[in-house]
């Protein structure tokens, strides 16, 4: 790359994380829920409402929310009170609440940002996005809500929660298109399948990567998974043409 396309692209970056707007959302049990709103430049538009890993928090997403706008997408990613500082970023519900909580005292923060991005997305398609954890929690959530999401993607999904079947009872719930990524790892792989195996919708995709493939949304990182980044969005970016964004 020269240098002048070199510094197109990192304007571009740079143009994308500016346009980044700060959230401050309110559980329903009253814990403030911070994150951040990348809107897209359509209006209206679908909206990905992405939750991050154990010990993480709404950076895990800055990179990838850059390439969703790109392809028309808003993106909503939220810091959740299970959470830490992974990826650079600190959890700033974490640090208001004092501690970071198990994993299923989160599902109230995915409820609030399901709840305001439903309202921002004003009849667009909305789709909840989880990572690990709450790539479990995301099928509790659609179940839940089943007239405000209509996708989910779910990024090395497993039976993480204190119920050892609750994720799979969730997923016979959720009737609207699923898809899961995980790992290039056979013990994820099985875990992915059996969740899938679960939905009720025959529309539902299991994508095993074949270049490479890491744990939850990083698999879409390219700093963590430099070999099989690209393979693994290809997927993503066609699952998510049936919801009708492109550029």
């Amino acid at each position: 790359m020269n240098r002048s396309a070199l510094c197109l692209t990192v304007a571009l970056f740079i143009g994308l994380d500016a346009a980044a707007e700060p959230l401050t959302l309110t559980a329903a049990d009253g814990v403030e829920v911070y994150g951040e709103y990348w809107p897209s430049k359509d209006a209206p538009a679908p909206i990905v409402v992405a939750f991050h890993q154990a010990g993480s928090n709404h950076a895990e997403y800055a990179p990838l929310a850059a390439r969703l706008n790109e392809a028309g997408y808003g993106v909503v990613a939220i810091d959740q009170r299970s959470g830490g500082p992974a990826f650079g970023g600190g959890n700033r519900t974490v640090a208001k609440l004092g501690r970071s909580t198990g994993f299923e005292e989160a599902l109230p923060d995915l409820e609030a940002a399901l709840a305001w991005s439903r309202d921002k997305a004003a009849g667009a398609p909305v789709l909840v996005w989880g990572s690990s954890y709450s790539a479990a929690l995301v099928f509790e959530l659609a179940a839940a809500h089943p007239r405000d999401v209509q996708g989910v993607l779910a990024f090395s999904p497993g039976e993480y929660l204190k119920d050892p079947k609750a994720v799979r009872r969730a997923a016979r719930m959720v009737r609207v298109p699923v898809f899961i990524d995980q790992a290039v790892d056979g013990e994820e792989v099985r875990r992915s399948r059996a969740i899938l195996e679960a939905v009720a919708t025959p529309d539902r995709t299991q994508f095993v990567p074949t270049r490479g493939g890491v744990h939850g949304s990083s698999t879409l990182r390219a700093d963590r998974n430099a070999r099989g980044a690209d393979e693994n969005w290809t997927a993503v970016f066609a699952f998510l043409a049936k919801f009708g964004s492109s550029r």
